[in-house]
Order: structure tokens, then sequence, then C-alpha cells
């Protein structure tokens, strides 16, 4: 048969499903290796979906979302991070990923640069390949708490480079970056005539500390905003499997955003969009309830690592922990983590899931029951 296009057969495996679904086939394993939120969807969530589907309204929505929808996303975003938007620079999508996609299509041509995190959510890259961009990975290095640094940055900036990537709160890191070095990232951002593409997957989820969209400094005149703002449901309401997110562009795009939009997907699912008006409009105790219990979680298993000596990243936000096996991966994490799991019946993702920095280092997810997490953190070998 033809050969299929070389931007698709360059794209890598993503080594988290790789060792995830190595764990799903090993009985009794503990899965620590994908980020999937573990409590029950809210009972007013599952009668929305539900109730859209016994009306039978089931046809297609506006490319950009239910009216209704669009305006629960932009008073979300108002109230949780002081920026002023209408409901018009709001689209609906299906899921992050495909809100990634989106964005990446309105702003890439075959040959452009992205500026990506390193380490960073390997569908950065993936998705940028897919467009026949070029991914260019920023380093986040553990002296500098896998914070990002404007002069790293600003160097591997060329006349090719047409985005930078963000990820606050980072998965896999749990680091969360400051309110001014956010500031001084739309500054760099404005110096060099870059978009932004902020990936706020895990918004709902900080520590003790505040999380700052870099929209809250971008400008709100047509022609000189540069921030697309990616956000999600999955992770804040459990709603993986609905596949319900939301693109917030700068002002000014609405057309080219609904031509995009149309070729796409056309729309999003009407019964995921019920489902999410009802999570966002409806009662929140679903999501303080899952920020107590990852905090409670990433205290526990920070308490193991501890124990055994192993260096880690104290988690600011998201549901992750950061942590250094160099002691026992012996250079390839990739390697040690489908060992480790024949061997203890443990999954972690490896460190290199994430690009070059993380080797010798694992993901471990904090979302499941603390019993499960803290079974598998202790069966890593501690550090001499």
């Amino acid at each position: 048969m033809p050969e299929l296009a070389a931007h698709v057969r360059d794209v890598p495996v993503n080594q988290i499903r790789e060792i995830t679904e190595a764990a799903w086939t090993t009985p009794g394993a503990i899965v620590l290796s994908i980020g999937e939120p573990g409590f029950a969807l809210p009972r007013h969530v599952l009668d929305a979906g539900i109730a859209c589907l016994e009306r039978d309204e089931t046809n297609y929505t506006p490319n950009a979302g239910i009216p209704a929808l669009r305006e629960a996303f932009a008073k979300r975003f108002r109230e949780h991070h002081h920026v002023d938007i209408g409901a018009e620079r709001v689209y609906v999508v299906d899921g992050a990923q495909q809100g990634l996609h989106f964005a990446m299509s309105l702003l890439l041509s075959p040959g452009d640069e992205i500026l990506l995190p390193n380490p960073g959510y390997p569908t950065f890259a993936m998705t940028s390949r897919l467009l026949n961009a070029v991914p260019v990975p920023y380093p986040l290095y553990p002296h500098n708490d896998f914070q990002p640094d404007i002069e790293d940055i600003e160097s591997l900036i060329t006349p090719q480079t047409r985005v930078l990537m963000l990820n606050s709160p980072s998965n896999p890191l749990g680091a969360v970056i400051s309110e001014d070095a956010t500031r001084q990232l739309v500054e760099l951002a404005v110096r060099h005539d870059l978009w932004i593409l902020s990936d706020e997957c895990y918004e709902a989820f900080t520590f003790d500390v505040p999380h700052v969209s870099p929209a809250r400094f971008d400008s709100d005149i047509p022609g000189e905003a540069r921030v697309f703002t990616s956000l999600t449901l999955s992770k804040t309401y459990g709603l993986t499997g609905l596949r319900i997110g939301a693109l917030i562009c700068p002002p000014g795009l609405e057309k080219k955003m609904n031509n995009v939009m149309e070729a796409i997907v056309s729309c999003v699912a009407s019964p995921s969009q019920y489902a999410a008006l009802a999570a966002l409009t409806g009662p929140q105790d679903y999501v303080s309830e899952a920020r107590n219990h990852y905090r409670n979680n990433r205290d526990a298993a920070s308490a193991v690592l501890e124990s055994k000596g192993i260096p880690f990243l104290g988690a600011q936000g998201a549901f992750y922990l950061w942590a250094d096996v160099s002691h026992v991966s012996g250079g390839d994490v990739r390697a040690w983590v489908h060992a480790f799991l024949a061997d203890s019946g443990v999954a972690f993702a490896p460190g290199t899931a994430f690009g070059s920095i993380g080797e010798d280092w694992i993901r471990i997810a904090l979302c499941g029951d603390q019993q499960g997490l803290l079974d598998g953190v202790s069966r890593l070998p501690a550090r001499a």
C-alpha cells in the first residue's frame, strides 16, 4: 500500500500509554502512571447529560457551543482569573487535546517553530508535528525547581518561532509558574511578537500558591492580544470520557475560529455540553473534595519518598509527584519502569515520556485511592 505521510510516521510512541496499557494487562497491578480522577460524577451532572438524550436534543449545536455553556465558561474565567472576557471569546471543544490541536491549527504553518517545555506533556510535540511544525524544547532544570528561565527561552527564538507554549500547573511536574514569571513570559512574547498557547488543564488544583493565567497580562485590543487559553473539565470535574473543554481566544478572531472548528469536528456532542453546563453552574463540592484528596495524597506520598531518601519536586499544583529514581534507573528510565512493573506490580510514568530532561525521573499520579498510592510508592527501592 502507499506510505503514510512522513509527519505521521515520525510521531513518537506515547510512553505514558505504553506503560499504562502494559499495567492494564498485568493482574493486580497498581496503576500510578495515568492521571484519571477516581471519583464518581455528581448526580446532577449525569442527570443533565441524560436529560439531553431523553428530550432528543441530539442535533448539531453552533460551532462554538451552546450559548449558555460559553457564558458559564466565561463567567468562571472572569471570577477565578480576574480577566474580563465575554462569551464570544469562548469556544467549546472536544476536550483539551482537541483544543490544543485547534489552536495550533490556527497558529502554525509548516516549518514554523513552537517553543515547548522540557519536561512537558508529550502531546504538545506530537500535535505540532502532525501539523508539520517544528517543536523546539525549552529546558526546565532541577536546579531551578523546573521553572522556566527567560534567558534560556529567549536564546531559542529564531525568525521561524511563532508560538510559546506554557503549562501551569504543570503536567508532569506539579510546578506552578509565579505571577511575576508569568508577566515576564507575556512580555517576552510581546517583544518577539509570538503567540502564547497556555494549557491550564489543572488550574483548579493548586496548593498554597495561586494559579495565574497569562491572559491576565494580555492586551484586550484586537490585533494586539496574543494569548490562547486551553481549559478542560476532564480534570476539574472528572469528565475525562465526556471530552469537553474550552479554548479562549484573543478578541477579533470569531469568524476564523468558526471556520476552523467546522473543518475539525463541527461541534461537540450536545449531551457532553449539557453535562458540562451542569458541572459549571451547579454545586462545586466535587472540586473542593478532589482538591483536598489530592493534597492529602501528595502529603502522604511525599512522606514515604522522604523516608526512603528519594528526591522529589514538592508539587504546588495538579495531581502528580515528580521523583528522582536515578539510583535505580541506570540511565534508562523507560526500560526501568517496565522492569519495575514486571517485578513489583506497580506502574509509574517514565520521565522520558515528557522530554530528555525527564531521564532518571518518574511521574507518580496522586488521583487514586490513598492506600493503593502508598502501597505502590512504598515498593520503590530506598536511596542509599
